[in-house]
């Protein structure tokens, strides 16, 4: 589909809605609204970064690739964020690839255009701050999470994580990608799955799985979860506000 025939809106980003419309209308006339399909690169290791995205209801990896070909998350980037800005400061160089996880769609402008208007309006350079903030502690977190809770406590905060993002029930998920995301062999994602739907807390299909009690996700998940939303919730109010099924639990 070309992008003059999306019609999403640009302030579906919720740091582009954070910005009052003074400051919106700097950006809006560069901003391009483009169609992401599921598995494809927008900049692999080294590549020099030209323009800067912001998800609106897709999902984005930045995985690091090692020497053996084996890949491991390091962070997300969904309609909370913008992806690479912050890694094109200096040498605007991607630190590792940006793959799509779940298709639809972002708006995307020139960075060096965004750093312009960064510049020159406080707004947007305080807003930007505080998303870095809060990447940097959500890797922190990562780290910590990474080293010393389950496989089965981190896949529910994965799934958790993608759901927030994305505002519905099913996610379009395989169990060899979950698997390159959590950085563990696919069985063992298999067996977790498993569990997790015997539980009564998902429902697998071919390609899929549906959340079907997210209270008991949010049980079975580590305190990482909570903690990420909050940092998130501190620092840009509302970038993560309930877009989840009644009944939920609250953050």
């Amino acid at each position: 589909m070309p992008p003059q025939a999306l019609s999403a809106d640009h302030r579906t980003n919720r740091l582009l809605a954070a910005l009052k419309p003074e400051d919106f209308a700097l950006l809006e006339p560069h901003l391009e609204l483009v169609e992401l399909a599921r598995g494809q690169v927008l900049y692999d290791t080294g590549e020099a970064i030209s323009y800067a995205y912001f998800p609106n209801d897709t999902v984005v990896s930045l995985v690091n690739v090692l020497e053996d070909g084996q890949t491991a998350e390091v962070s997300v980037f969904g309609r909370e964020g913008v992806l690479g800005l912050l890694s094109a400061q200096v040498t605007q160089e991607a630190f590792g690839r940006y793959v799509v996880q779940m298709p639809g769609t972002a708006s995307r402008i020139p960075v060096d255009f965004l750093n312009e208007v960064r510049n020159a309006c406080p707004a947007l350079r305080r807003l930007i701050m505080s998303y870095g903030e809060a990447l940097l502690a959500q890797a922190f977190q990562r780290v910590a999470c990474n080293a010393v809770h389950s496989v089965e406590a981190r896949c529910c905060r994965w799934i958790l994580r993608l759901q927030d993002r994305v505002g519905r029930d099913t996610l379009l998920l395989t169990h060899e990608f979950l698997a390159e995301m959590l950085g563990v062999q696919r069985p063992t994602v298999s067996v977790v799955l498993r569990t997790l739907q015997a539980a009564g807390l998902i429902q697998q299909s071919r390609g899929s799985i549906t959340v079907t009690n997210r209270a008991g996700l949010e049980d079975s998940t580590c305190e990482c979860y909570g903690r990420i939303r909050r940092i998130y919730q501190r620092l840009l109010p509302g970038s993560y506000s309930p877009q989840v099924p009644s009944g939920s639990k609250s953050p």
